[in-house]
């Protein structure tokens, strides 16, 4: 009689076999390793150009180099947008509801980038609407800035460097800043802010490659030919309030700057 064995009654037998004791398989009959190795010293080696090639395989494009191309290739914002929602190399994405993009007056003379997007940012698909966003609101409209101004002179424009929220709202990874980085880079060249603000370790570095806010916060740089102030993240503020002071100064910078170009 036959018996058919499947899987899960091949699964079995292993485990009965596991729990009788046996830890190793054996042949039905013994192998002489040492004269199979005497037979393989004794076989001429075939030359380089004889052996057998594998055959390529095709792995795609890679995908840094796919978001150069759709960045370069969007002519404006909205294009821009489409691209990078229909981007479709970013694991980031699977995960999350929305692209978050942009939010604010895309004419601004300022721009701001943040970290990435939150669980209410994922949900209504704008940066910047949870608590820490709303504190983002208050510490620029304390310097006469808001997202929701239409003249640029008042206004502000804000972005993140990855647009998908991560799982658990970890931080992004340095793989998907890479992959991410030409849709930011050509998101500020399409904006062209006279001023940009990064807040957060992240966005200094996807944009810097620097970390430590603390050290990097309150001395200008340039990101693209751009004046760039890094400044505290306001997530960091609602759990560091004696970081506030720091902040203001930056703010108190940010305005000087911006009466500065005139």
């Amino acid at each position: 009689m036959t018996i058919a064995v499947d899987w899960h009654l091949a699964r079995a037998l292993l485990e009965w076999q596991v729990e009788l004791g046996v830890t190793d398989t054996v042949l039905a009959e013994p192998v002489d390793r040492f004269a199979r190795a005497e037979i393989l010293a004794q076989t001429p080696a075939v030359a380089p150009e004889a052996q057998r090639q594998a055959p390529a395989v095709d792995v795609g494009p890679d995908p840094t180099q796919e978001a150069m191309r759709l960045a370069n290739d969007a002519a404006d914002l909205p294009a821009l947008r489409d691209a990078l929602q229909n981007f479709p190399h970013c694991d980031l994405r699977r995960g999350a509801r929305s692209c978050v993009f942009a939010d604010g007056n895309p004419d601004a003379r300022v721009m701001i980038i943040g970290e990435g997007p939150g669980a209410d940012e994922d949900r209504q698909g704008r940066p910047f609407v949870g608590k820490a966003g709303q504190l983002l609101d208050a510490m620029f409209a304390a310097i006469g800035l808001s997202r929701g101004s239409p003249d640029p002179d008042t206004a502000f424009y804000v972005t993140n460097t990855v647009p998908w929220r991560p799982p658990a709202n970890r931080e992004p990874t340095l793989e998907e800043l890479a992959m991410l980085r030409p849709f930011l880079q050509r998101h500020i060249e399409l904006a062209a802010p006279e001023i940009l603000v990064l807040v957060g370790n992240v966005a200094c570095n996807a944009l810097l490659g620097q970390r430590g806010i603390m050290k990097l916060r309150g001395s200008w740089t340039q990101v693209q030919g751009i004046p760039a102030l890094p400044m505290v993240h306001p997530a960091n503020l609602l759990r560091n309030p004696e970081a506030k002071r720091e902040a203001w100064a930056d703010l108190l910078a940010v305005k000087a700057r911006l009466k500065q170009r005139g």
